[in-house]
This record gives C-alpha cells, structure tokens and sequence, in this order.
C-alpha cells in the first residue's frame, strides 16, 4: 500500500522543484532531484545510486502536473 505524505510536505516540495526550471524543464527529474535532496540532505552525483522514497517522488510529481494543469 502506498504511503501518503502530508500534503504540506508536498507543497513545501512542490516550491523547490520550481527552483530547477532555470537549468531543466523536465518535471519527472525536478520532483526526483527534489526528493533526492530531501531524503539524503544533498543533490545526488553523477554516479549517486541511493534510493528514494518511491511513494514521495509518485505524490510529487501528480501535485506538480496538478499545478501545471498536465494532470
């Protein structure tokens, strides 16, 4: 079952992954990149293979296509 995540999380997320706009607009690798910093406390490296919390990254990436109206 997946988990839910407080939705003041989810929009407090939603905020960061606007800041990656300027260098991508690829939403799927912004909310990934987000959740990436969020979990491990830093942007991931090139050859960074930590996991994420799948359930987070999921809820993120429908706000953001929500927001944008992509939904």
């Amino acid at each position: 079952m997946a988990e839910i995540f407080p939705l003041d999380l989810v929009e407090s997320l939603a905020m960061e992954v606007d800041t990656f706009k300027n260098t991508s607009n690829d939403l799927e690798r912004n909310c990934w990149l987000t959740v990436h910093r969020f979990q491990h406390g830093v942007l991931p490296s090139e050859y960074d293979i930590r996991e994420i919390p799948e359930d987070l990254y999921l809820q993120l990436l429908a706000h953001c296509k929500a927001i944008q109206g992509n939904a």
